[in-house]
Order: structure tokens, then sequence, then C-alpha cells
């Protein structure tokens, strides 16, 4: 029987059953054993992550060809200029690849996210601002690279929403089972 479980990934935990170098794993969290995280989120990021066992559906959501929306709220440093995010929108040069073009704003009003353990650092003498992104591929680090390569480092990443799944009030740490047909992308 094939499982489907939303979980709310705090920071510094792999999205990985086994630990590796001293860092946290999901295998802390009481999930049932026989699932998988479909996608990744790096250790240093938060937020939504769907498990399951149902390997035509990890297939369909990891494939790049199916372009499937991922949502994240991203904290950076200063706040960007629309010329800078339209960079981003557009898609930019990392490394040796274009990312595809994606979905940018500044989040109007900021939203109000319970502090991270460890705190991110704070500088009074600088702003930080929350953005709102939505891409459709999900390259090692993207986002973060997307951010810096605008002069933005991302300081807090937050995946949201994972095509019509949403992180929504879902507590960090915390996971709930829902049914296949919850899930659209």
């Amino acid at each position: 029987m094939n499982r489907y479980i939303i979980f709310h990934k705090p920071y510094n935990v792999l999205s990985q059953f086994t630990p590796e170098d001293g860092a946290r794993a999901l295998s802390e969290f009481n999930l049932p054993p026989d699932v998988y995280a479909a996608g990744r989120l790096d250790k240093d990021s938060e937020g939504l992550l769907l498990l399951t066992n149902d390997g035509l559906l990890i297939e369909k959501l990891l494939n790049p060809r199916n372009e499937k929306p991922k949502t994240y709220w991203v904290l950076v440093e200063r706040v960007p200029t629309e010329e800078e995010l339209e960079r981003m929108r557009a898609g930019l040069k990392i490394e040796d690849y274009l990312t595809s073009p994606c979905k940018v704003k500044i989040l109007d009003p900021q939203p109000e996210v319970p502090p991270r353990d460890p705190p991110v650092r704070f500088r009074k003498t600088v702003q930080d601002v929350w953005i709102e992104m939505t891409i459709t591929e999900g390259k090692n680090r993207q986002i973060r690279k997307m951010t810096a390569a605008i002069g933005h480092p991302t300081l807090r990443l937050i995946r949201k929403k994972i095509g019509n799944l949403e992180l929504g009030a879902l507590e960090e740490g915390k996971w709930k089972e829902i049914s296949k047909s919850e899930i659209s992308f």
C-alpha cells in the first residue's frame, strides 16, 4: 500500500534516514519505516518535505522535464531591486547552466516566521528581507546560488509548497499522512 506523508523538516536535519557527519536525520521523527524523501532539502534548509513509497510519484516529481513548481520563502541580505529580481525571473547563468525562468517577489507584508535555532545572524546596519521564489527545477543549492548571483546571499530558506501541497501550519518536526488524491502537480 502506498503512503504519502508531508513533513516539516527542521534546520540542520538531513533529508535521509541515516545520520552522517554528526548531522541529525529523519530517523529521529518517528516516521513510518517504508517511506523515502521525494526530493531533498539541504541540511541547512527547512520546510515541506514529501515522503512516500510510491516510486512512480517520486519519478514524476523529480524528473526535470515535468517542471513541478516548488515555492520557497527566502530571507536574503539587503533588499533586492526590481532589476535584480527581473534577472532572476529571466533565468541566471550559474556555474555551467542557465536556470529556467522563475517567479520571484518581495513578500509584502513581511511574514512572521518563528525564530530558527541557531538564529540567523543579525546586523543592525543591514536590512534583510523575505522574498518568495517559485522554481520548476531543483538543482543542487539552486536558490542559494541564484540569490548570491544577484548579490543578495540567502540567510534562511523555507520550502512552503510542492505543487499544490502546502506546509501551512504544520509545526517544525511534525508530519501528517495524506491521501494520494490530495496531491496534484
